[in-house]
């Protein structure tokens, strides 16, 4: 049986470059394409998985970009054929007052949060809908399920992924693709570096990825629908 094609956008740090580690270590030959826009940081999250026998190709790409996401699809595909496994994860964080968001810094945040799963989703669904059968997953937050303030387009953008998500799962759940969305808490990332947090009051980005690997690997007549993961002394 071949081993299946795990897809991974905003993979190249955080959360994204630890769900392609979790998949190397624990999945031997798992095939993965690693997306994202840093191509120094790729290569090195693509030699990490390599070290536990995955087989790795890297893309560059900007993933809020239709043009670019259809060349996307058509590298993906020429080099793996069927992705089994896509992780909308790509995303950024800003904060700012409702009445300080910018109209650049909303559009922004929307396309790279939600947008770029639409994109992507929309570009490799399809193949997945053909052969009856793929896993999607949508990096949301506990932002996409409850405001905060000071976040005013991150959580317009995440609650549209948590909509974006649940519509893709009606849509497809018939054709044999499970549909998950996932909302982390604060999870470690380079962002938090000099914030003053201490790292017990945020979740490791190794825990975070774990789940979206054990979610997939549970039997397919089984599907998490949506996961909160939250910090064990709760939110900041």
């Amino acid at each position: 049986m071949k081993t299946p094609v795990i897809l991974i956008t905003g993979a190249s740090q955080g959360i994204g470059a630890a769900i392609a580690k979790v998949f190397a270590k624990e999945m031997p030959r798992v095939r993965l394409a690693l997306v994202a826009r840093n191509a120094r940081n790729l290569a090195t999250v693509a030699g990490a998985c390599e070290k536990f026998g995955a087989t790795v190709e890297t893309f560059t790409c900007d993933v809020a970009d239709a043009i670019a996401v259809e060349a996307l699809e058509g590298a993906v595909s020429a080099r793996f054929g069927t992705v089994d496994v896509l992780i909308n994860n790509a995303g950024v964080f800003a904060a700012a007052p409702f009445l300080e968001t910018t109209v650049g810094d909303f559009d922004r945040i929307v396309a790279a949060n939600l947008r770029s799963a639409f994109l992507v989703s929309r570009a490799f669904v399809p193949a997945m809908i053909k052969q009856k059968q793929g896993d999607v997953f949508f990096m949301s937050s506990i932002a996409g399920l409850g405001a905060y303030p000071n976040s005013t387009a991150y959580c317009a953008a995440k609650f549209g992924v948590t909509g974006l998500a649940q519509v893709l799962r009606a849509e497809t759940k018939e054709h044999g693709v499970r549909v998950c969305c996932v909302h982390p808490g604060a999870t470690w990332a380079p962002s938090w570096s000099g914030s003053g947090i201490a790292e017990e009051r945020i979740m490791p980005a190794a825990d975070v990825a774990r789940a979206f690997f054990d979610i997939y690997r549970l039997g397919r007549n089984t599907v998490v629908e949506e996961i909160i993961l939250r910090p064990q002394l709760g939110d900041l």
